[in-house]
């Protein structure tokens, strides 16, 4: 499993911050390693090389708040994108709606929350079972 990375500007410190302290653990990639001028093009490399949610991997974004890469993130068809600030959100997010992309606000989360906040979503996985439904729920809005 890949993990993909990437921000805007904003995000820039707390991103590169992340990659250094999951890098030893995960197969890391980060699509921004300027960070973008605007959430809304970190949005579109990161959604792209999740495969719009096909692929097995994940990927975390960042930007000042979380809510600008999220709401970009979301507007594509087959993404379930949480926007996250604590630890327990981050990992039933994944075991329960099959996220796969996380948003994060730097001007939200310092960097100890943060590395918790990615290392619960990291460990999780998808339960599948009664939560597909919901799943196939959210995939027919798009």
């Amino acid at each position: 499993m890949k993990v993909f990375l990437a921000s805007d500007k904003d995000g820039l410190k707390l991103k590169n911050f992340i990659h250094e302290n999951i890098k030893d653990d995960y197969e890391v990639v980060d699509l921004t390693p300027e960070g973008e001028a605007d959430f809304v093009e970190s949005s579109k490399k990161m959604v792209e090389a999740l495969d719009f949610g096909k692929s097995e991997d994940l990927g975390v974004i960042f930007d000042a708040y979380g809510v600008g890469s999220f709401m970009a993130s979301n507007k594509h068809k087959g993404m379930i994108v949480g926007e996250i600030s604590d630890e327990r959100s981050a990992y039933m997010t994944r075991q329960h709606n099959n996220t796969k992309l996380i948003s994060l606000g730097s001007e939200i989360l310092g960097e100890g929350l943060a590395l918790n906040v990615v290392s619960e979503f990291l460990k999780a996985s998808y339960d599948g079972g009664r939560h597909q439904v919901r799943v196939d729920m959210l995939n027919e809005m798009c």
